[in-house]
C-alpha cells in the first residue's frame, strides 16, 4: 500500500495489532532493512526464542554482528523506553498529523486510553519528531514576514482596558513564509528591529524579496536583499497592492493565514500554549503547513521518518526555558 492511501480505515489494523504496528514502523524507519542504531551496521539478525526457554526473547529484537548489541525499532527514537504500545503511538501520530488545528492532550488521552500526563509527554515527543532539521536551503522568492501575539486575553484590571499589539503581555511569534515554499515560525523575546531583522537574515536567502506590513522595525531590511522590501499599510486599510505593472502583488495575507491557524489551535483546541513550550507548538503547526499539499498518510510517514535521533526525556521538558 502506498503512503498516500494511508488513512483511518487502512491504518485500523495497525491500531489493534502490535506486531503489525511494529512491522510498519520498521518498514518506514528502515526501508532497506534493519540498521544498528549504535554503530550503523547493516549486519544484523533477528533473535528468536529458544525452545523451552524460561525467558524467551520478545518479538522485534535484533542483534548486531559488528558491535554485538541488541536493539529494537524503538532504540534511538522518540519511542525509546516508552511503555506505551507502538500501536497507540501510531494512532497518536496519525491524529496529530491529520488534525489541521492539532489535538489536545486531553483528547489524545481519551482516544488512546492513557493518562493525561502520558498523553502530554507523548504529544511533545511527536512534536519533537515534527521539528525540522536546520534548513539546507534558505527561504527564497517572495517571503512574507509578519509578527503575531499568542496567548489568552488578559483580564481587565479594575475596569481599565487591556493593552493590545506591542503593549500586550502575550508571547510574540514571528512568521516567515515563502509563497512558493515552506514556513518558519518561532517565538521571539521582543518585537523590535534588531530581533525581527536577525530572524530574516537567518532564515531568508539574500536573493529574496521581503514583504511586510508598515511596522517601523522592518525599515532598512530591503538594502540587504536583492529583491528589496515592500510594505502594505494596514492602518490605511491596504492589504494588497499591485506592483511590477500588475504582474505581482504586495501582501502579507499568506503569513497572516498561518498565524490565524496557529491561534485557532490555541483558542479552540488546546486553550493554552505554555510560553515554555510555545516553540514546540510552532514546530507542529509549521510541519503540518509545510506538508499541507500531501495526503494525511504521507504527512504521517514524514513525521515517522523524523523520529530518528530525537529522544526526549520527561525531565528535559521541565528543564526547558
Amino acid at each position: 500500500m502506498q503512503d498516500k492511501d494511508l488513512n483511518l480505515v487502512t491504518l485500523a489494523t495497525l491500531f489493534v495489532d502490535e506486531d503489525k504496528a511494529r512491522a510498519f514502523l520498521e518498514a518506514k524507519r528502515w526501508p532497506h532493512g534493519p540498521v544498528c542504531p549504535f554503530c550503523q551496521s547493516t549486519a544484523v539478525y533477528t533473535l528468536t526464542p529458544k525452545a523451552g526457554s524460561t525467558k524467551p526473547v520478545r518479538a522485534g529484537v535484533y542483534k548486531c554482528k559488528a558491535c554485538r548489541k541488541q536493539f529494537t525499532v524503538r532504540i534511538g527514537t522518540i519511542f525509546e523506553d516508552s511503555h506505551i504500545p507502538l500501536s497507540k503511538w501510531l494512532m497518536a501520530i496519525h491524529l496529530m498529523t491529520s488534525s489541521k488545528k492539532g489535538i489536545s492532550s486531553h483528547q489524545l488521552a481519551r482516544e488512546l486510553g492513557i493518562t493525561i500526563k502520558s498523553a502530554w509527554f507523548l504529544s511533545h515527543r511527536v512534536r519533537e519528531a515534527m521539528r525540522e532539521a536546520p534548513m539546507a536551503d534558505l527561504l527564497c522568492g517572495t517571503v512574507e514576514v509578519d509578527e503575531t501575539y499568542v496567548g489568552g486575553n488578559p483580564r481587565a484590571s479594575r475596569g481599565k482596558p487591556t493593552k493590545t499589539g506591542r503593549g500586550t503581555d502575550k508571547q510574540p511569534v514571528v512568521v516567515l513564509m515563502s509563497r512558493d515554499g515552506w514556513v518558519r515560525s518561532m517565538p521571539i523575546p521582543r518585537v523590535d528591529g534588531a530581533t525581527l531583522k536577525q530572524a530574516i537574515r537567518e532564515y531568508v536567502d539574500s536573493s529574496a524579496t521581503i514583504m511586510t506590513d508598515e511596522l517601523r522595525s522592518y525599515q532598512g531590511i530591503g538594502r540587504e536583499f536583492a529583491g528589496g522590501h515592500f510594505t502594505v499599510t494596514h492602518n490605511h486599510g491596504e492589504f494588497v497592492r499591485r506592483v511590477n505593472d500588475g504582474t505581482d502583488f504586495v501582501s502579507t495575507s499568506t503569513a497572516e493565514s498561518y498565524a490565524a491557524l496557529l491561534k485557532r489551535g490555541h483558542y479552540g483546541i488546546s486553550h493554552h500554549f505554555s510560553k515554555k513550550h510555545l516553540s514546540r507548538y510552532c514546530d507542529e503547526f509549521s510541519f503540518r503547513w509545510n506538508y499541507r499539499k500531501v495526503s494525511d498518510g504521507e504527512r504521517m510517514v514524514a513525521a515517522i521518518q523524523g523520529v530518528e535521533g530525537k529522544r526526549l526525556m520527561y525531565g528535559e521538558l521541565h528543564r526547558t526555558v
